[in-house]
């Protein structure tokens, strides 16, 4: 399993992303699972890789929280949670998603 942790430069979410991450592999059993954090910092990286907003959390090329049509492009992304709108989603919905998508592999 390739994870990647994409983000923009400056983005206000990346370290949450980050700790959020580790935190939820390490909780799902994937301690000894690595991930990357991909800096886009184009209009053409982000369009290449039809990014929907810095943090995404990708798994062997897949969005963990596609955003379907995406066209690509430098933004933060919002994630909606209980709490309202936040930078990075909650930890049980980023924890359900990587489940899902190891499920899978």
């Amino acid at each position: 399993m390739h994870i990647e942790l994409l983000v923009i430069p400056d983005c206000p979410g990346a370290e949450k992303a980050s700790t959020l991450l580790r935190t939820a592999l390490d909780d799902i059993g994937l301690a000894e699972t690595g991930f990357s954090v991909g800096l886009i910092d184009s209009n053409e990286a982000a369009k290449g890789r039809r990014f929907a907003g810095s943090p995404a959390f990708v798994v062997d090329g897949t969005d963990l929280f596609n955003a379907e049509g995406s066209p690509g492009s430098m933004a933060c992304r919002v994630y909606l949670t209980p709490d309202g709108p936040r930078n990075v989603p909650t930890f049980p919905d980023l924890r359900q998603a990587l489940k899902r998508r190891a499920a899978t592999d």
